[in-house]
């Protein structure tokens, strides 16, 4: 069984800055693309900012030169580094991983997800 477990969500003033964690524990043989999405209120949930085992990066147009996505494959961690936060970027923000067991199987996992609330 796999966990991901999402930090550092809170309230913001708009143009603050947050940085968010997701770490991945259980039986892990590798995590390949990792991400973060986001639901707002009454919204679609959203594809933010993805990263490759390799660290490729892809980011949606509204985040793009604001939010930086990077991994620590050694602690089996993602971070969303978000700067010049906008209210419009109040959501739920959850994790995801695709993940390869050390049954080989392979599945793709999300987190409880972590409240970002942007004050204007």
């Amino acid at each position: 069984q796999v966990q991901l477990v999402e930090s550092g969500g809170g309230l913001v003033q708009a143009g603050g800055s947050l940085r968010l964690s997701c770490a991945a524990s259980g039986s892990i043989l590798s995590l390949n693309n990792m991400g973060w999405y986001r639901q707002a209120p009454g919204k679609q949930r959203e594809l933010v900012a993805v990263i490759t085992s390799g660290g490729s990066t892809n980011y949606a147009d509204s985040v793009k030169g604001r939010f930086t996505i990077s991994r620590d494959n050694a602690k089996n961690t993602v971070y969303l580094q978000m700067n010049s936060l906008k209210p419009e970027d109040t959501a739920v923000y959850y994790c995801n991983a695709d993940i390869t067991y050390t049954s080989r199987s392979r599945s793709t996992n999300w987190g409880r997800g972590t409240q970002v609330t942007v004050s204007s």
